[in-house]
């Protein structure tokens, strides 16, 4: 006989203090999960208060808030009977933990601190969070006033425990902690957890996918059970993106796959699963099994719930499959463009302005912001009033509705080539066909007469006038040029992105983008303050190599046929790029 469970994995696009919006996006989650007969709901790290707090998490008013709506949270009926399992800041006899509080019909069951913190690379959390270090100890947490009021309970576990429920028992793990070689769910599954629950801030990176995936389906593979993995979406407010991928593996095969790019503020994944299938895989493995035999055990926390239903002999349940990989150039179109819109959607600015050089980085950049329209008009067709709503807000149209990537690009996408005496004719050339092709609006000025006024005023004031290599001036003099015509052109770009759309009788400003790929980044091979000082970089993890592969998916997928007249060797140098 089967003993199938349906659990739920959100991926939310939750914004930093954004308490209002994170509680609506929350409980639709919840309705949705419901709705899709899940008894199990899982949310991303942080969910309540957003990942990207930073130093906001020093202050009382933010774990203040988070209490408040997670007391919304308990009251509300969209949150009845089913286990939900959000994540939020909880202070804990004046130490500051990052946790899950698990709660089901007004009564909050458990609460669970990270016990190993991600400080490395982009995150810093043991600036704001110390670590649970209390291996399978678990505390009575005095609930506060407001919490007590909903649930009447005075005090909740608090601590490294396991839920067990009528029919099975669920271990959380919450994001660094899967991949550190000491992970939880290793001692939870030979303590006879079959469920483990992973919510995630884990940021979007080329080819990390692959990573994340391997993760999950090992946890499983040698110890069997059901892993299921929420993950942040969006940029939160950061310069970070967070790429959803939600996902839930059993017995170490993927068995549902959330979208890895996706302009949707809530999805649910949900899985139906047979616990039978864990326990059979289970038995088979007689060194598990004696390993098993000897586990110290976890706190159990009983639950007077099941995840499966009584009449569930007859429910499908879901069979493995294949993950499906986006390629490394599919990555670069989707996930730079699916964060730039987001970043723009909430930064109350107009559009992007880029320089346009010709060159491959430049016209990489333009790429993406294509595909970010490309991304839009997808999801309008598909009916997201969300992102119509913002696209009219954007362009300042209550009407408008965007059917034409080039089109929606040109309403808010501007791209500037400034030439100098040192530009060539093929980059002029290929700058303008490019914005023609995406339909971008495209300015086109000189440089030479902003640049010989800053080079009068060092001739007036030192009496020597510095010349370029080619006409007999030292290496010095040569450098000093170059970066002279790479800084006025910041120094307009940011003039044409403040005046552009008031000159053309529009409102808004838009944000200056920049160009410079990763290799430049780490070798330090560009101007200081030229147009590579910008307000984002599209492309600023991405290296040389796989920019020229996106250039040549472009011209597959685009149909950008001025991409072909790019060649390798052009780019390297922003001072000659013009």
């Amino acid at each position: 006989m089967g003993r199938a469970v349906t659990v739920a994995a959100c991926a939310l696009n939750q914004w930093a203090l954004d308490f209002e919006g994170n509680l609506a996006r929350i409980l639709k989650s919840i309705e949705m999960a419901k709705y899709k007969g899940a008894r199990y709901r899982l949310g991303p790290e942080l969910e309540i208060c957003g990942y990207g707090c930073l130093d906001h998490y020093y202050e009382s008013d933010t774990l203040l808030h988070s209490f408040e709506v997670l007391a919304k949270l308990l009251e509300s009926p969209v949150t009845q009977d089913i286990i939900c399992d959000v994540g939020m800041p909880v202070m804990f006899r004046n130490v500051r933990y990052n946790c899950r509080v698990i709660f089901l019909n007004k009564k909050i069951l458990l609460i669970r601190p990270k016990m190993i913190l991600a400080n490395a690379g982009n995150y810093r959390e043991l600036r704001w969070f110390t670590p649970w270090s209390r291996a399978r100890h678990v505390e009575e947490y005095f609930l506060p006033g407001m919490i007590q009021e909903v649930t009447g309970q005075e005090t909740v576990p608090f601590g490294d425990a396991v839920l067990a429920t009528k029919d099975t028992c669920l271990g959380s793990e919450i994001c660094e902690e899967l991949w550190a070689p000491n992970s939880p769910h290793i001692e939870m599954g030979l303590d006879g957890v079959e469920i483990f629950t992973n919510s995630s801030g884990s940021h979007h990176e080329l080819r990390k996918a692959h990573t994340r995936v391997d993760l999950v389906n090992s946890a499983t593979a040698k110890n069997g059970g059901i892993y299921v993995l929420a993950n942040q979406k969006g940029c939160d407010g950061d310069r970070l993106y967070y790429d959803g991928c939600a996902m839930i593996s059993m017995n170490g095969d993927i068995v549902a796959q959330g979208s890895q790019f996706s302009l949707n503020d809530v999805e649910v994944l949900v899985a139906t699963l047979d616990l039978e299938d864990v326990r059979s895989y289970r038995a088979e493995i007689s060194c598990r099994n004696l390993a098993a035999s000897k586990v110290n055990s976890y706190p159990r926390i009983k639950v007077n719930f099941a995840l499966s239903c009584s009449d569930d002999i007859c429910v499908s349940t879901c069979e493995p499959i294949q993950w499906r990989y986006y390629s490394p150039e599919e990555e670069i179109s989707l996930g730079p463009a699916c964060w730039l819109w987001d970043y723009l959607r909430c930064s109350n600015q107009a559009g992007f302005l880029l320089p346009l050089s010709g060159g491959i980085d430049s016209s990489a950049t333009a790429c993406i912001v294509y595909s970010m329209c490309h991304q839009v008009c997808l999801a309008v067709k598909d009916g997201n009033q969300r992102v119509l709503a913002d696209v009219r807000r954007i362009v300042n149209d209550e009407t408008y509705t965007p059917k034409d990537s080039r089109e929606f690009c040109g309403r808010i996408f501007t791209t500037c080539y400034m030439a100098s005496e040192n530009s060539s004719q093929d980059t002029y050339n290929r700058a303008k066909l490019l914005a023609e092709q995406i339909g971008s609006y495209h300015v086109n000025l000189n440089i030479d007469v902003a640049v010989k006024a800053i080079v009068g005023i060092f001739r007036v004031v030192m009496g020597r006038s510095p010349q370029f290599r080619v006409h007999g001036g030292s290496s010095r003099e040569n450098l000093a040029l170059q970066n002279v015509q790479a800084r006025i052109r910041m120094v307009l770009a940011y003039l044409f992105a403040q005046l552009t759309h008031w000159a053309r009788g529009m409102p808004g400003g838009l944000l200056v983008l920049g160009s410079v790929n990763v290799d430049e980044s780490l070798q330090g091979y560009f101007t200081k303050y030229d147009c590579s000082s910008a307000d984002i970089n599209p492309i600023g993890g991405i290296s040389k190599t796989d920019l020229r592969s996106f250039i040549q998916y472009c011209m597959e997928n685009f149909q950008l046929t001025a991409l072909r007249r790019l060649c390798p060797e052009m780019d390297l140098n922003k001072a000659l790029d013009f």
